[in-house]
């Protein structure tokens, strides 16, 4: 971990949308974003972005619970130049907390197939694939994962 400590912030006003954009573009580019769609999605969502001192260095989204299941979704993202120190443990259990303040009683999580490195952190936290798919329309394969509970 390194020495520097990760914090986190909601993303309020149009520089904190254009960092989780670019955050986000940068590792989902199959499902890059305009500005007017990142708006669009903080009416909605809980979005947020992860520094390490000023340095951006991540950004997160909780979708609220839904359903009878109280399903939220929780993804994590942390820039490549950055990954491997910790940060996306810090910005997923923040994230995570987040979402059972909210009633989750199921979390899922969606990751990009080509992103070996989140599949393996996704299911190093006990989140096992539940489905593969296409969208209409295009090529990007994504694959949808659930955590599972710990037994007691």
């Amino acid at each position: 971990m390194s020495d520097l400590r990760l914090h986190v912030e909601a993303v309020v006003g149009e520089a904190a949308l254009e960092g989780w954009r670019h955050v986000h573009n940068t590792i989902v580019p199959p499902a890059a974003m305009s500005l007017d769609e990142v708006r669009e999605r903080a009416g909605r969502y809980r979005l947020e972005n992860a520094y390490v001192g000023d340095v951006l260095v991540g950004c997160s989204t909780v979708r609220p619970p839904d359903g009878e299941e109280a399903v939220a979704t929780v993804i994590a993202r942390v820039l490549p130049a950055y990954r491997g120190r910790g940060y996306g443990a810090a910005l997923y259990e923040h994230a995570l907390a987040h979402a059972r303040v909210l009633g989750a009683r199921v979390v899922e999580t969606c990751v990009l197939a080509v992103n070996e490195g989140g599949l393996r952190f996704a299911r190093a936290r006990g989140f096992v694939e539940v489905e593969r798919y296409v969208l209409d329309g295009e090529t990007a394969e994504w694959v949808d994962l659930r955590l599972m509970p710990h037994p007691d």
